[in-house]
């Protein structure tokens, strides 16, 4: 009996220092966990504020694009007045003098005086061939006199064709 009394004590010992191993293995498991947590949660929040960054960097590049595309249009919007000039000027028969020049948009009035219709006909049929300008249109074309001179009056109506 005494010998059954020491196994017993002896298997006793050996459960709680089996329960005791097993205690701490699963207490440093919850620490390892519990850092582990700890670590992913500041991961976490340094990646929500790297999106907040990229975010705030995204809008910046977006105002930026935005003025830039506004200084494109600045300057293309700029360089056409200067084309139109030039165009009309290159096509502009001798005997026919601009009056006025008025741009809406992309329709273009142009008021003038020439010597005779084939000069209006010949300016028309110039502006018609030009890269710049479609849908030449003859809106007026009266008689008038000048100096005891009869001359044509004239209101042309054109599209500038952006590019």
């Amino acid at each position: 009996m005494r010998k059954e009394f020491v196994i017993l004590i002896l298997a006793v010992g050996l459960l709680l220092i089996l329960l005791a191993a097993l205690n701490w293995k699963i207490g440093k498991e919850k620490e390892d966990m519990v850092a582990q947590i700890t670590e992913t949660k500041k991961e976490i929040a340094r990646y929500k504020s790297l999106a907040v960054e990229v975010t705030k960097a995204k809008e910046a590049q977006k105002v930026l694009q935005d003025k830039l595309n506004i200084i494109n249009s600045l300057r293309k919007g700029k360089e056409t007045p200067v084309r139109v000039l030039d165009e009309i000027s290159v096509y502009k028969p001798e005997k026919l003098q601009l009056g006025l020049l008025k741009k809406e948009g992309s329709k273009l009035a142009i008021e003038g005086i020439a010597l005779d219709d084939e000069t209006i006909v010949q300016f028309m049929t110039n502006l018609k061939k030009s890269k710049l300008f479609k849908n030449v249109d003859l809106i007026v074309s009266e008689q008038i006199e000048q100096h005891k001179i009869k001359f044509k009056k004239f209101i042309l109506s054109c599209e500038i064709i952006s590019g």
